[in-house]
């Protein structure tokens, strides 16, 4: 994977179709932290090849800033899989830094995709191993198998969960892709949501949910940014520029958040290094390793979105 991707903010993940070049050129100027070029469900069939071409020349020409880019190819059950891959990143160049790789079912889908990646630097003199590969589970057998995909690549960089479709893959009977359903006693996603999230992290990958469909809904937007946000994940999908800001705030801890978790970390230090003890008071808490822990990924998140430590009072 590119050496520089892995551990960038992904607080924001921008859909944008590659067949779309008013939309293509409008992107580089978004605030998002990574950026998708979809060749998969928002291009028609009849556009996918075309398509290709139209996204090597926007990974190339235009000034992506410090985003993480990637392109989203089809699926292996498609007709157009290697060809996405060689295609375009056969051409793109080192600005390329991942592939998106949507409908994984099983690990050995993963490793054809590391396999064919290897392939194609070689042979467009890219570094090996500069392509990283995000997966997407969208099915119940790509859920079953969701350890065993994590696992699967040193490129792997983030596991994503695609809620319309793994809807379909369940037979739900609800249209509402993913949204709340009222007359359901709870969250129908928890469980893919926390089985997706150990995964990944047990594999050290970031983890990101999928899309919100309503994106002229900024306060349902933000209800659900908050329900993923709350159990760990890194950032989700957004369709729509105007899903941008609201995702790099909620999934970015606030400033008393990151100038607390710093002076918890100040706090166990002195204990432990100074006083010699495992656990302390803080203000009526009581912290040891565990707060540590906690306090050492609030800080990380926080730098990783740009923030700084507030001067002492």
């Amino acid at each position: 994977m590119s050496a520089r991707t892995r551990n960038l903010p992904r607080r924001s993940c921008l859909s944008v179709p590659a067949s779309s070049e008013k939309m293509l050129g409008k992107a580089p100027g978004l605030p998002a932290d990574m950026v998708f070029l979809d060749l998969e469900d928002s291009v028609a069939p009849l556009e996918k090849e075309s398509a290709r071409a139209k996204a090597v020349d926007a990974v190339k020409n235009q000034d992506w800033g410090d985003k993480v880019l990637c392109v989203r190819v089809n699926a292996w059950d498609t007709k157009w899989t290697y060809g996405d891959v060689i295609e375009v990143v056969g051409n793109a160049g080192e600005r390329l830094e991942e592939v998106m790789l949507p409908k994984v079912q099983s690990a050995a889908e993963v490793v054809a995709m590391d396999l064919l990646l290897t392939q194609v630097e070689q042979n467009a003199g890219l570094p090996i191993g500069h392509i990283g590969i995000e997966a997407q589970i969208e099915t119940a057998r790509g859920l079953i198998n969701v350890e065993e995909i994590c696992a699967a690549s040193k490129r792997l960089e983030t596991i994503i969960l695609g809620p319309v479709d793994f809807s379909a893959s369940m037979e739900m009977p609800s249209l509402s892709g993913g949204l709340q359903i009222p007359e359901y006693p709870g969250d129908y996603f928890h469980y893919p949501f926390m089985k997706i999230l150990m995964a990944g992290r047990a594999n050290g990958l970031q983890v990101i949910d999928g899309p919100y469909v309503k994106v002229r809904d900024p306060e349902g937007f933000r209800d659900f940014c908050t329900r993923t946000q709350i159990l760990g994940y890194d950032g989700k999908w957004a369709l729509h520029p105007d899903q941008v800001t609201i995702l790099n705030e909620v999934f970015a801890p606030t400033q008393e958040q990151f100038d607390q978790a710093w002076n918890i970390l100040d706090a166990y230090r002195a204990a432990t290094e100074g006083d010699r003890k495992g656990a302390v008071m803080f203000g009526d808490e009581m912290i040891d390793e565990a707060s540590r822990k906690v306090a050492v990924k609030v800080v990380s998140r926080g730098e990783r979105a740009g923030l700084q430590r507030s001067a002492p009072q």
